[in-house]
């Protein structure tokens, strides 16, 4: 090799040293991979990520090689110059020769072997394929693990709210045969989360492509999915039960919301007058009451009389309740409105200000200092808390009256030029 050849081959190799220096404490900080030194694994999680970690210490050992003769090659360039016959022979034979010495054994794919020699080249070669093999094993239980848990989560949350639904039709296990199914269906949620926990790689599709980066590939939903279509035919049976007495049911289930909507409202209307009250100097600002404490009793009667199948009490407090509901979400709408108009009162009072002040602009009045000095007063009484709108508007229409003027005046000199 000439001079600059050695001097380009020390070029990309040490390129090359940064790029898998890299990689390597990537790996070593990876999510995927402290999970699964501290996950208690199963199945053929256990055995790959036994494999893998005894291929990442064989990629750390065969790194520690190739930077020690990468170092020792560059020490030797950089003992002079110009560099002599010899030394480009030996610096050849370290960049291109087979003369860096790494331990065997199963995991770099030598079995039986106590060392090898490998030239540099062939060494990147090795460590990119342990990393390559070490990485999919990391990668695709973290995408299990991403994926999987949290969904069977919430199939397991949907589950619980379809069995509280079943019980309260009366749909048990022993009793009716979708509650039966959804204690099947429990079990193989837990199951199905207790394993994908310990072995993720047993729920993990590699790609069929063979070019696939490492990780390639995605999480079987199988069984997850069959669970899923399980529990959705146990939910529309049990809408078929519900569907006997819907019509109670859902009448009651109109009045809790119209209440619940009462209450929400009422609760914004309180917190807006706090805020009315803190930005507004008003003194006008109505009081909110409470939501209906004899509403929320009547309604926990009616609820009683349909689980007691009392239907003809049932009837008419159903019918008062839902009157009295529309009036009390009317009420609290009109509350939010009534606390919240000064809020909107300002709001018109500061776009009033400034289109104004855009025509003023418009009319090269900008500068006008009678203008400038009201628009400011009104400005500082509009952004001021608490703000005194009765003072604002008035100095707002001061504002007005006065850029209605020097319109007017200006309109007139214009004429009296022409």
């Amino acid at each position: 090799m000439s001079r600059d050849e050695v001097d380009r081959a020390l070029g990309r190799l040490g390129a090359e040293h940064e790029a898998i220096e890299t990689s390597l404490l990537a790996l070593q900080d990876h999510a995927g991979r402290r999970l699964l030194e501290g996950a208690e694994l199963t199945g053929v999680t256990k055995d790959r990520w036994a494999t893998a970690e005894r291929q990442i210490t064989v990629l750390w050992a065969h790194f520690e090689a190739y930077t020690a003769a990468l170092e020792a090659a560059r020490e030797l360039r950089a003992r002079r110059r110009w560099l002599s016959q010899d030394d480009l022979a030996t610096l050849t034979d370290m960049l291109r020769g087979n003369g860096v010495t790494v331990s065997g054994g199963s995991a770099a794919g030598s079995p039986g072997r106590l060392s090898e020699q490998l030239s540099l080249e062939t060494l990147v070669d090795r460590m990119n394929g342990l990393y390559a093999r070490a990485l999919d094993v990391i990668v695709s239980a973290d995408s299990v693990w991403t994926a999987l848990p949290a969904r069977i989560d919430l199939l397991a949350a949907e589950l619980r709210r379809t069995r509280s639904l079943a019980h309260s039709v009366g749909v048990r296990p022993g009793e009716h045969p979708s509650g039966d199914d959804l204690e099947d269906i429990t079990g193989e949620l837990d199951r199905l989360r207790a394993e994908v926990l310990t072995d993720p790689l047993a729920f993990w599709v590699p790609a069929t492509d063979a070019s696939a980066a490492p990780g390639g590939g995605r999480p079987d939903t199988d069984r997850y999915d069959r669970a899923a279509r399980a529990l959705e035919d146990v939910r529309r049976e049990i809408e078929a039960v519900l569907a006997v007495r819907q019509d109670a049911e859902r009448r009651l289930m109109q009045v809790r919301d119209l209440l619940s909507r009462a209450d929400r409202t009422l609760t914004e209307a309180r917190q807006a007058r706090g805020e009315v009250l803190a930005k507004i100097a008003a003194s006008e600002v109505p009081a909110v009451s409470g939501p209906s404490t004899t509403l929320h009793e009547q309604l926990a009667t009616a609820a009683e009389y349909r689980r007691r199948a009392r239907w003809h009490l049932l009837s008419p407090l159903l019918e008062s309740l839902e009157e009295r509901a529309e009036e009390e979400l009317l009420r609290a709408r009109e509350s939010l409105t009534a606390v919240t108009a000064p809020l909107a009162v300002r709001a018109e009072l500061r776009g009033r200000l400034d289109a104004y002040k855009a025509k003023v602009a418009r009319h090269g009045l900008a500068e006008d200092l009678l203008l400038v000095e009201r628009y400011d007063i009104a400005r500082r009484m509009l952004w001021s808390a608490p703000c005194d709108l009765r003072a604002a508007e008035h100095a707002v229409l001061r504002y007005q009256h006065a850029v209605a003027e020097a319109l007017a005046a200006g309109q007139q000199d214009h004429e009296g030029e022409s």
